[in-house]
């Protein structure tokens, strides 16, 4: 096989240059049509570049095909799961993204596409399970080299979107060929989570085809009834019965019931989901920055602009409270804002990471073609070409408005976006990603969840070098991880929010846990600022706390400051973290001690900013005031007052 060469990239423009602490821009190795700065001002981007983006990309990908198209082999170390399964996985994911760009265009195919997925698919069902060139592995259990199930839900998407073009053109033995594999699905067991929703994807497929049965019901069945259990209410779920919530919400949780209702033309199944999604969208459309970067937490951030897809699917059904130039707005900075800083690399394939190649950023069962799950932002091209998501004039995102705080009660979050420098970041009291079932103890630190605070415009530090936004308590030289979050509550007011947690400190040697010792903490944000305020409990002595701050790089744009208000014993210092972040090869973090024994309070002012000539953390607060269990904060610009109690947990501003 040839390798691949990159074509001319389109150079970028001021409009859509990549922002505070972004590295300078790529481009995409594939051509794009020209801005229209008329029709999207922000981003330049029309659907004509969506259409030649998911052209761009599978191209790329159809480089490293099998002779008989069963199997896409992209280059790169393989998955857990082993070569096949990560050989199906570019087939399956590359055809949702074909599947979108031709069901969007009416069955207008210009690129051949469904030609090659339909070879692909006579020969990947053929002998099943074989050990050859083409065949496709089994789908088992998810713990027995489960990932095949995964991609059969992409595999029957793309097959009940292009129905008319491909499926109903098959032979009928390689319909029924392809059946009896995807049923595979239907008759194993999941991962206790979102997965249960991929034998749903398929069981719908079947049943649009004239081929559904007890079985298929079964699996739509179960899968809405897990789907309820793990609904937490304004529009966020749980992804199983853990207190994960993240982007899955957008591109699982959400993604497959709707899309599933829509295609399926459930007026009633749509409303049900459809009143979630425009709820859920509610407060995820803050969570995209100025730049068009979507929020770095959570797993698997390699899928990218897959952040996008619950943003488009509301508009193509019109389950969304964002008007249609908003939407285009998010999704298409989404996807430039990757395009521009090389996700693609020289080839034009996607890599493995967040800009470009990211170690740090990947889950253990990622592959090579792990990060083609970003083909469903592709869902918006199911909006026609005269559709107001493509002809409506773009408009600002929310984070382009004026600076707001969210506090959202349900997953424990507190959002907060700045309008001088687009930064939205989200402070974690609520999402832990630790299953009932796991005890703390066993658990390592997840930096993507266990972490008090992520941004835009900033990434968690690797697990091997100094954590930022955290809080751990140190005693006898070891140091504690935060696990199992639990949540006190969340609110706030015009200008101002809150959200609080407490957590039980955990320690990787030694004892893992001091009987009786926690810590609870509080975030207030207001502004740029962040008021961070812990008690600890029950500390023995010798007992110290460590607070960090934001992760940066040296001579970014980008900004960190962290200022003890009470109970730290310094200035803060800077460590530093060699193996770096999603944004900087190398960062520094800033961060506070202090001794904690007994029952002990610490209050510190954070801030991450790319606002040119913000003013210094010293002159932000006037006052600080501490009475037992309560610390009151006179801020300097207004002369307001934050107030913070504990036992029982009240915050009061004013």
């Amino acid at each position: 096989m040839t390798a691949p060469h990159a074509t001319p990239a389109s150079g970028p423009s001021a409009a859509g240059a990549p922002g505070p602490g972004s590295p300078a821009s790529a481009g995409p190795a594939f051509e794009l049509p020209s801005d229209d700065r008329e029709l999207s001002p922000r981003t330049g981007y029309t659907r004509a570049h969506w259409e030649a983006a998911a052209d761009g990309l599978l191209r790329a990908a159809w480089r490293w095909a099998t002779p008989g198209n069963a199997l896409l082999d992209l280059p790169g170390r393989p998955s857990r799961s082993g070569v096949r399964s990560d050989g199906l996985e570019g087939y399956a994911r590359t055809f949702l993204a074909a599947a979108f760009r031709v069901a969007g265009a009416g069955g207008k195919d210009p690129g051949g596409w469904l030609e090659r997925y339909a070879d692909g698919l006579a020969a990947g069902t053929r002998t099943p399970g074989r050990d050859d060139t083409e065949s496709w592995p089994l789908i088992l259990d998810h713990h027995v080299q489960g990932q095949p199930m995964v991609e059969s839900a992409s595999v029957a998407l793309g097959l009940r979107l292009t129905a008319p073009w491909l499926w109903d053109r098959l032979d009928p033995g390689v319909q029924d060929r392809a059946e009896e594999w995807l049923r595979g699905s239907l008759r194993h067991t999941p991962a206790p989570n979102n997965w249960y929703l991929f034998p749903y994807s398929v069981a719908g497929f079947l049943e649009s085809v004239g081929r559904g049965d007890a079985e298929t019901a079964r699996a739509r069945e179960r899968a809405l009834t897990l789907l309820e259990s793990w609904y937490r209410g304004e529009g966020w779920y749980a992804d199983g019965d853990s207190r994960a919530f993240d982007h899955y919400n957008g591109w699982a949780l959400h993604l497959y019931p709707m899309l599933d209702a829509h295609l399926g033309g459930d007026a009633e199944a749509s409303a049900h989901h459809g009143a979630r999604l425009r709820a859920h969208l509610d407060g995820f459309s803050l969570l995209f920055g100025g730049d068009g970067a979507p929020l770095h937490f959570g797993r698997s951030l390699t899928y990218r602009f897959a952040a996008s897809a619950a943003v488009g699917l509301g508009a193509v059904t019109g389950h969304t409270p964002l008007a249609p130039g908003a939407s285009r707005r998010l999704a298409s900075g989404a996807l430039r804002y990757f395009l521009d800083r090389g996700a693609t690399g020289d080839d034009g394939l996607l890599s493995l990471g967040w800009h470009g190649p990211h170690d740090a950023t990947l889950q253990y069962y990622s592959g090579p073609a792990s990060p083609y799950w970003a083909s469903k932002a592709f869902v918006a091209l199911l909006a026609p070409e005269d559709h107001p998501l493509w002809t409506a004039p773009e408009e600002p995102a929310p984070s382009e408005g004026p600076d707001r705080v969210l506090a959202l009660p349900v997953p424990g979050l507190l959002v907060q976006s700045t309008r001088a420098d687009g930064i939205v970041r989200l402070h974690n009291h609520g999402s832990d990603h630790i299953r009932p079932h796991e005890g703390e103890a066993g658990v390592p630190d997840d930096p993507h969840y266990s972490r008090g605070a992520y941004s835009t415009g900033t990434g968690p530090t690797a697990a091997a070098n100094v954590a930022d936004n955290h809080v751990a308590l140190e005693l006898s030289g070891r140091s504690s991880g935060r696990r199992r979050i639990h949540p006190l509550g969340a609110g706030g007011g015009d200008g101002w929010g809150w959200a609080a947690s407490w957590h039980r400190p955990v320690f990787a040697s030694g004892a893992p846990m001091v009987p009786g010792l926690r810590v609870e903490s509080v975030t207030v944000a207001r502004g740029r600022y962040e008021l961070r305020v812990h008690r600890v409990v029950g500390a023995p002595p010798g007992a110290r706390l460590r607070q960090t701050g934001w992760a940066t790089g040296p001579g970014e744009e980008v900004r960190s400051a962290l200022r003890g208000l009470h109970g730290w014993a310094a200035e803060p210092e800077e460590r530093r973290a060699p193996q770096g972040t999603a944004f900087t090869r190398w960062a520094v973090v800033p961060e506070l001690t202090g001794p904690a024994e007994g029952t002990a309070l610490f209050a510190a002012l954070a801030t991450l900013t790319a606002e040119p000539g913000a003013a210094p953390l010293s002159g932000a607060v006037s006052e600080v005031t501490v009475a037992g269990g309560t610390i009151e904060v006179r801020w300097t610009d207004d002369g307001s007052r934050t107030r913070i109690a504990f036992d029982p947990l009240t915050v009061d501003h004013g």
